[in-house]
């Protein structure tokens, strides 16, 4: 599984002109699901983005993690996270998880995040999204959980 997460002054989501996820200061992660996911990734994904280090602590470095610096998780799917772009100038999506797979898993990140993070909002799984943002920074990083061989 994939997160882009950006560091948010605020940051919402709107699908046919209705608003549907808003929050301030906080995270937004872009959440794409390869094929080979399953809820192991999921999980140790939203432990990653919710223990990231992305805000600043009174020293001026990046040393809070979202829970510790007071802000919100808004999460949206986002299927082409998980595009092949190794080629070509068209990308490939034969390494994005199925549709009906891609719902499961992106419900399963939420919920661990729900479980660990009070403040969690999240897009429309499918909708055709419109993700308004304020990025604060600008702080953009890429996590990426990949499923382990099993032992």
């Amino acid at each position: 599984m994939i997160a882009l997460l950006q560091r948010v002054a605020e940051a919402r989501v709107d699908v046919s002109g209705e608003e549907v996820a808003c929050i301030g200061r906080g995270v937004l992660a872009l959440v794409g699901v390869e094929r080979g996911d399953s809820e192991r990734e999921a999980d140790r994904l939203a432990e990653r983005v919710l223990g990231y280090r992305m805000f600043a602590d009174a020293q001026g470095r990046m040393n809070l993690a979202l829970a510790q610096a007071g802000g919100a998780l808004l999460a949206v799917p986002q299927f082409t996270l998980a595009a092949d772009t190794r080629s070509g100038a068209r990308p490939g999506f034969s390494t994005a998880a199925a549709p009906e797979e891609g719902r499961a898993l992106f419900e399963a990140f939420v919920r661990a995040c729900r479980a660990r993070q009070a403040e969690v909002a999240c897009g429309r799984f499918g909708a055709d999204m419109r993700v308004s943002l304020v990025n604060d920074g600008p702080v953009t990083f890429w996590l990426q959980v990949s499923p382990r061989p099993a032992s």
